[in-house]
């Protein structure tokens, strides 16, 4: 008797992808589809539903127990997608009772930072922490906050939106169309803007190796490899990044009293040099008695993190 597996559903803005997961979190299976993002929504419903039945159909003969899903955008208590950022036809979608309508099965859907963070909790870097702040650091900055091993998703399921806390008044306008936000300094696509502009002045350096010589192609994975080469650009602007983060990171913190903060995504991978700069800003900016026991860690699951919390929320 085979024992009972979840289907956890991983849904982004340029695909989706399902995986077969057992009960102590190993993925047996996975596939990806294109998310067909900027198509209506009953076209991004058809490829969540093909994605399922396809990990369905590599079950090997075990019960499923359920489907979970994390989504890009606000999921309320019921499991309606709310405006995810990138789907041009996708705001107040019921996703969760349209799966358990399909699928006959139970059905959970939460934000895919939150299911992340479910699965660092469970499987990854917080095992052994109770409560910590996680926080997804890639296109955006996105976050889940764990408390007492689960996750809080305060009254209307919104919280832990780290990525738009306020670090400069006068900062620059985020996408969300808010001004200053964290996001809006370390995303993706702000930090390769802000490189971009900094090698104007610094021809030599060693991140225009990796794009071959065209600074449009930046990308924050270019920035960590040169700085792991040894670049003194490469280094400076992911220590300015880290430290920026850290000052939002400190904000939450303080709010929820927390000691913890374990940093996934993209970026999280650019090692000790980011890591360090973060906790060094962390120190600066939580309440004196915090700072002893501020750890700042790498996440452990990466790529799979998706399709493992959102079984975990199932499993």
């Amino acid at each position: 008797m085979h024992s009972h597996v979840a289907i956890g559903v991983d849904l982004g803005g340029t695909t989706v992808k399902a995986g077969v997961v057992s009960a102590d979190g190993k993925i047996l299976y996975q596939n990806k589809f294109d998310s067909s993002a900027g198509g209506a929504r009953s076209t991004v419903i058809a490829q969540i539903e093909a994605s399922i039945r396809d990990a369905a159909d590599h079950s090997n003969g075990a019960p499923i127990g359920g489907i979970g899903l994390g989504s890009p955008g606000m999921v309320d208590d019921n499991g309606v997608v709310k405006a995810p950022p990138n789907f041009s036809d996708f705001d107040n979608v019921p996703l969760q009772a349209i799966l358990a309508n399909r699928f006959n099965l139970p059905v959970r859907v939460e934000n895919d930072a939150n299911a992340a963070a479910i699965a660092e909790s469970r499987f990854g870097s917080g095992r052994k922490f109770p409560n910590f702040l996680f926080v997804i650091w890639g296109t955006g900055v996105g976050g889940g906050i764990i408390l007492d091993r689960k996750i809080y998703r305060g009254p209307f399921g919104g919280a832990g939106e780290i990525g738009h806390v306020c670090i400069d008044y006068n900062g620059p306008r985020c996408n969300c169309g808010a001004v200053g936000c964290v996001e809006a300094f370390v995303g993706q696509r702000y930090l390769s803007q802000r490189t971009a502009e900094k090698l104007k002045s610094h021809p030599s350096s060693k991140i225009l190796e990796h794009t071959g010589g065209n600074p449009d192609l930046i990308e924050p994975v270019y920035i960590s490899r040169a700085a792991q080469a040894g670049d003194a650009l490469a280094r400076e602007i992911l220590v300015e990044a880290g430290m920026l983060l850290g000052v939002a990171l400190g904000a939450v913190m303080n709010i929820m009293d927390l000691r913890v903060s374990i940093i996934g995504g993209g970026i999280s991978g650019a090692g000790d040099v980011v890591m360090d700069a973060i906790k060094k800003s962390v120190q600066g900016h939580v309440l004196k008695p915090l700072r002893p026991d501020i750890q700042v860690l790498p996440a452990k699951l990466g790529n799979n993190a998706g399709i493992l919390g959102a079984a975990g929320l199932v499993l």
